[in-house]
Parts: structure tokens; C-alpha cells; sequence
């Protein structure tokens, strides 16, 4: 039998259940709030050599706005880019998120197209090509862009070749 008086017993335990229900509601809308202040993360590219590769988000844009040429310049002169050694001998494998496929991108040589657009999410292009003079390579080092748009150009994931040597 309870010592409360009659009622009581209802009243306290409606009021447990409302102070669960507005700590839940609290909860939730904090998760929200946390939520809506995260960036969505721009499109991942990939450069794949033999068992090494190198991922990165956008150098510049990716949120699907046309760059600027100054902007696409300013891009390409970047000197804190991820790096991977490439064998000369080695094919050198790109991928790309089906995002940046649906919009259809290029690889970029030192700024230059290299091969036509495409809206695959892989492509794979012999390491010797990134070291000739004969498509714009100068030295031990070459910079290799994933520009994302044909006409106009809505990201740039830039990475940078060094030779192997051994």
C-alpha cells in the first residue's frame, strides 16, 4: 500500500516523464544545432601509385560554383599540396568521387589539360608522362590537377609527382 496521499503518486510520475521528455528535447536540439554548424565536406580525389596513394579534399572550390580564372591561377601556384612518388615505370591512377564524375573532369599538367574530360570515376595514365618535356613536365617534380567541370571549372584538387628514384 502507498503513503501517499491519493493522486500523489500520478502527479510524481507525470512529472518524472516531463522532465525525461524536455531532457530529450534538449538532447535532440543540441544535436541539431551541432549538426547544421558542420561544413559539408568537399569531394575526395585520389592518386594511386603501385601500393602508395594520396587522398585530398579541394584545393579550391568543389562546392559546385564556377571559379575564376584569378582564382583557378591562384589554385594552381599553391604550394601546400599533398605528394607521392611516382616510378616512371608505374601506371599512376586517379579517382574521383562520383560527385566530381557527374560534373565530368580532367587532369591538369602544370596547369595544362593532359587528357579530355570525363565523367568516369578512374582513369590510369602511364608515370613516364608526367617526367617528358614533351607534355610540359620540367625536372623531378611535376604538378598534377583534377579540375572538375568541362566548360567551366567548379573545383581543382592539386597534388604534386615527385620522381622515384630508386
Amino acid at each position: 500500500m502507498t503513503t501517499l496521499p491519493r493522486g500523489a503518486a500520478a502527479t510524481t510520475h507525470r512529472a518524472v516523464r516531463r522532465r525525461r521528455a524536455v531532457a530529450a528535447a534538449g538532447a535532440v536540439s543540441a544535436g541539431l544545432l551541432v549538426l547544421s554548424a558542420c561544413d559539408k565536406p568537399t569531394a575526395i580525389s585520389t592518386i594511386t601509385v603501385g601500393s602508395d596513394s594520396v587522398s585530398s579534399e579541394a584545393t579550391c572550390g568543389g562546392e559546385d560554383k564556377a571559379l575564376t580564372t584569378e582564382t583557378l591561377n591562384e589554385c594552381l601556384q599553391d604550394k601546400d599540396i599533398d605528394e607521392i612518388k611516382v616510378d616512371p615505370t608505374k601506371p599512376v591512377r586517379f579517382g574521383v568521387d562520383p560527385d566530381i564524375a557527374d560534373h565530368s573532369w580532367t587532369i591538369l599538367l602544370n596547369g595544362q589539360p593532359l587528357v579530355d574530360p570525363t565523367k568516369k570515376t578512374y582513369q590510369s595514365i602511364p608515370g613516364s608522362v608526367f617526367f617528358n618535356a614533351q607534355y610540359g613536365a620540367q625536372g623531378d617534380s611535376t604538378l598534377v590537377s583534377i579540375k572538375e567541370g568541362e566548360d567551366e571549372a567548379t573545383g581543382l584538387w592539386s597534388f604534386r609527382l615527385k620522381k622515384d628514384e630508386d
